[in-house]
């Protein structure tokens, strides 16, 4: 009796999850931006599938979470920038000092 090779196996492609970007850019853009940040969990979501897809041998399906997983971490750094702009911009100005102003101003006419 000849002993069969074992077949080889396929090596996993290389298809990146993008989950430390997605978990960075959910955290960065809730905290910078507003909830609106929290979109990022879309992107957590779908990175998480592609470990899971490449172990089940559905390359497409894994490409498909990546891509997917990509578009919101774009959206969530996208957020994320837009509120450290505002950010920026809203201490530049004094923004917190007209704030305090105006609220004790309101609270003198009570």
């Amino acid at each position: 009796m000849s002993a069969v090779p074992p077949l080889p196996q396929q090596a996993p492609a290389n298809i990146p999850n993008h989950l430390a970007w997605s978990i960075i850019s959910t955290v960065l853009a809730t905290c910078l931006c507003c909830p609106l940040g929290l979109v990022g969990i879309v992107a957590i979501v779908f990175s998480s599938q592609v470990n899971s897809k490449l172990n089940q041998g559905d390359l497409e399906g894994a490409r498909r979470a990546s891509d997917n997983a990509r578009i919101w971490c774009w959206v969530a750094t996208a957020l994320a920038i837009i509120g450290l702009l505002i950010n920026i911009y809203f201490f530049a100005t004094g923004g917190m000092a007209q704030y305090m102003e105006m609220m004790e101003q309101i609270q003198q006419q009570r």
